[in-house]
């Protein structure tokens, strides 16, 4: 079955080790976004994943293409043109002092996108699933409009709808997101819900802000996600990733999965972080997985986790890893063995 996903692809630049932004000379450069992190996850656990987007007929774009490719991801449906790719600068925390993101993605191809340039019934064709996240339709009002009308084709031929929230507060506000998500969520079958995304996206109260001990609120997170499947019952799947952040290199993470009416929890992985970014794609991805694999829900969610966790001891937006190396780590403890 071929998974599409949609959202918008960046330039990413790095300062080298643990520098800052202000003092770096240096930056190391790689591409990657939520969409597209997902979409090379499930290319390489062996599945038909294709990508769309809007990329600028420049050097630039072809080197993000290139790199999905090179992964094995579809690019056929990517459109071509416009007048810049976005980007964004990941500084690296480190201690007390915390991991930062500037974006630079204002006036990008995808974003000065029209909504009629996507036609939908040629892009989702042979389609069986179709992934987005909470960025995408912050991107602007038309690729907003744009995802729409995707969601509305998607439900009147039966492609499955799968939504990651992913919040992300410096591209809107609360009261912009509930609104639109309020709007498009009647339309997703599978929904992806952490820490502020019930709250920023759905109004749901199931987080208190506090990352140090969000795996003590567990109950919480389960009546939010019981929630979500009330007001919008056309969702019949809610999982969520719950982390208590002790520091930028050390945390603890779990996953639930909320499926007909039962709770899935996975056991909690002592992670130490090499680089805090992408995780929930890596989850998302995850759990798309063990939908195609028609795995059942315990072990889908612990493979789901076991992808994320592993994703932050990888640097870059791609979560580079084999099937092998996450049923490895959902093996509690084996991870840190020496293969040979």
């Amino acid at each position: 079955m071929k998974v599409l996903t949609f959202g918008e692809m960046m330039l990413r630049l790095k300062p080298t080790g643990f520098e800052r932004v202000l003092q770096t000379n240096n930056f190391e450069a790689s591409y990657g976004g939520a969409e597209a992190n997902a979409a090379v996850s499930l290319a390489l656990l062996g599945h038909d994943s294709a990508y769309l987007s809007k990329l600028p007929e420049n050097a630039l774009g072809e080197a993000a293409i290139g790199t999905l490719r090179k992964f094995g991801v579809d690019t056929g449906r990517v459109l071509r043109g416009g007048p810049r790719l976005g980007m964004y600068v990941f500084e690296k925390g480190n201690g007390a002092r915390g991991t930062g993101v500037v974006y630079d993605r204002a006036g990008s191809s995808i974003a000065t996108a029209e909504a009629a340039e996507f036609d939908w019934k040629a892009i989702l064709d042979e389609v069986g699933i179709f992934y987005f996240s909470g960025v995408t339709p912050a991107i602007s009002d038309e690729i907003e409009a744009a995802l729409k009308e995707a969601l509305v084709y998607c439900q009147a031929n039966k492609i499955t709808v799968v939504c990651d929230l992913n919040y992300r507060g410096k591209m809107w506000s609360p009261e912009k997101a509930q609104k639109v998500m309020h709007e498009l969520m009647p339309f997703v079958d599978v929904c992806i819900a952490n820490d502020e995304d019930f709250e920023a996206c759905l109004g749901i109260k199931a987080f208190d802000g506090d990352l140090s001990n969000g795996i003590d609120q567990i109950e919480d997170f389960r009546d939010g996600m019981k929630e979500i499947t009330t007001r919008y019952p056309n969702c019949k799947v809610v999982a969520s990733v719950l982390r208590n952040i002790n520091a930028v290199e050390q945390s603890d993470w779990m996953a639930i999965l909320y499926k007909d009416g039962k709770f899935y929890d996975t056991p909690v992985h002592d992670i130490n972080v090499m680089e805090g970014v992408a995780a929930g794609d890596a989850f998302g991805a995850g759990l798309l997985h063990g939908m195609l694999e028609n795995l059942e829900p315990q072990e889908s969610i612990d493979f789901a986790i076991a992808a994320s966790v592993l994703k932050l001891s990888v640097s870059g937006d791609l979560n580079l890893v084999s099937e092998a190396e996450i049923r490895n780590a959902m093996q509690k403890g084996s991870n840190a063995r020496l293969s040979r």
